[in-house]
């Protein structure tokens, strides 16, 4: 009895065709054919990949050992089992022409006759056509899902897939990882590598619970997914997502900016309080900080510059000397309060006519990429031209609709009432806070502070300059206990006019 090989192959993509066979079912019909042509099957060769790509593992190593002799031939459940891809029909061809015998359980073929190496030939050809039309098929279906601004693809990291024609939405645990990791590399504080470890510290791990490694942390910074697009690798073709973003487009092209090499992150080493936020006024460098005898200093290294030293506690008393002037008392607070109220129908009008600039401003991007469809289909702009283009105009429009959203959030009167808010609580937050909380208030509330020598100037930025001088102003004048006055109630609309 001669010993033949039997190959049994089962694709994913496949599983769903109301005629493919599962392996147990190839196996039985092989097994019955066996038997009834007295055939003794010396080994099973299974592989669970689709038959339209080249190179699969297990059907090389059949033919590489039916080539050594090790059988007399193979017997395969049916042609399109063995090949849809006609590179390797034609390898199983040349076996055949060597006097090796393959049999399929299912086709009733003659191999040796010419009609039969005929008919087998046909169905080779069609099973590769099926494929290609499948693939053509599903393309299209791709391309209709990435129009809608749906991403058909498996959901990427942060995201979480909810089936078939569902935009994707952020995962509760990863997303805000990933906001966070576009964050602390976007402030320049991190290198790819002490990213890595500081996410997988958060909880943003790879296989294992290790570390993500270089390729795939950068992968995941120069995703534009995360901003709301959809770029498609193969083509290089870019959609409006209708997903919700994780970040904004100026974030992302700041770290785009910082990965290409444009902007160079600087590693902080010493976290000391006021690092760079104390500026020679002689020479414009930032001061350094160093601790000497229990206390911090911030010195100014310039040669020419001898003597611009600092003690920490100086500059504390100088920071919080500055935010004392931007508190209020309850009688303006409630002056202020009460005009902030009457600028809200003018603030309305002003949203109005910023909202219909901008709903000009898309219209003229969508005439424009309906221009630059029809130039390409005319022939009058290259592929490469077209894409490049649309790229551009697909961000730009990507950068209105956030601004128009930012917009419809958000009004001027609102704005202002925050930021007088936070300068009237800026010297209490200022005390209650760590060192993360402070820095973030001064940067807030002021530019670096600047040394002259051993004098410190505390510098602010609108419209917390106009507060402080306001507010020194009425500290002295002679009339501030008096009953209020109309033109009392002037310099306070005057004052609230610059904040905004």
């Amino acid at each position: 009895m001669k010993s033949y090989f039997a190959y049994i192959r089962v694709s994913t993509a496949e599983q769903g065709e109301e005629h493919s066979a599962s392996l147990p079912e190839q196996r039985d019909a092989i097994e019955a054919y066996a038997q009834r042509s007295e055939l003794r099957i010396a080994e099973w060769f299974t592989e669970t990949r689709t038959a339209a790509k080249q190179g699969r593992t297990v059907f090389n190593r059949l033919l590489a050992d039916l080539e050594r002799g090790r059988a007399a031939g193979v017997i395969i459940h049916k042609i399109d089992r063995s090949a849809r891809n006609l590179r390797d029909w034609a390898k199983l061809g040349e076996l055949m022409d060597r006097g090796i015998d393959v049999r399929f359980a299912h086709d009733n073929l003659d191999l040796s006759t010419r009609g039969g190496r005929l008919s087998a030939d046909i169905q080779a050809v069609v099973a590769a056509d099926f494929i290609r039309n499948l693939r053509d098929e599903v393309r299209k279906g791709q391309r209709g899902r990435l129009k809608q601004g749906l991403y058909p693809f498996k959901a990427p990291r942060g995201y979480v897939d909810r089936g078939k024609g569902q935009p994707k939405t952020i995962d509760p645990i990863e997303g805000p990882l990933v906001q966070q990791a576009y964050e602390l590399y976007g402030s320049g504080n991190y290198g790819l590598h002490q990213l890595r470890m500081e996410m997988a510290r958060r909880g943003l791990c790879g296989p294992g619970g290790r570390a993500l490694g270089f390729n795939a942390m950068s992968r995941l910074l120069k995703n534009p997914f995360y901003m709301g697009l959809i770029r498609v690798p193969s083509s290089c073709d870019v959609y409006q997502g209708v997903h919700e973003p994780l970040v904004q487009k100026r974030q992302f092209d700041r770290v785009q900016a910082i990965l290409s090499g444009r902007l160079y992150p600087r590693t902080e080493i010493h976290q000391y309080l006021y690092r760079r936020l104390i500026n020679c006024a002689r020479c414009g460098r930032s001061l350094t900080g160093e601790r000497q005898k229990g206390h911090v200093y911030y010195r100014c290294h310039d040669r020419g510059c001898q003597g611009v030293s600092l003690l920490e506690s100086h500059v504390t008393e100088v920071v919080r000397a500055g935010f004392a002037c931007l508190r209020l008392d309850e009688r303006d607070v409630g002056d202020l309060r009460d005009i902030i109220k009457e600028q809200i129908e003018e603030d309305n009008g002003q949203a109005k006519l910023r909202a219909t600039n901008l709903k000009r401003a898309l219209g003229l991007i969508e005439e424009r990429l309906a221009r630059l469809t029809d130039a390409m289909l005319d022939g009058l702009v290259d592929p490469e031209t077209y894409t490049d283009r649309k790229s551009a105009l697909i961000a730009h429009r990507l950068e209105l609709q956030q601004e128009e959203q930012s917009g419809s959030n958000s009004t001027s009167w609102k704005d202002v009432a925050e930021r007088f808010e936070l300068g009237f609580a800026a010297l209490s937050g200022f005390d209650l806070g760590n060192d993360v909380e402070k820095r973030e208030i001064l940067k807030t509330v002021g530019s670096n502070l600047l040394a002259e020598g051993k004098t410190l100037v505390f510098p602010m930025s609108f419209p917390f300059h106009e507060l402080r001088e306001w507010v020194l102003m009425n500290q002295c004048a002679p009339d501030k206990s008096a009953v209020r006055t109309l033109k009392r109630k002037a310099a306070i609309r005057s004052l609230l006019k610059s904040w905004q």
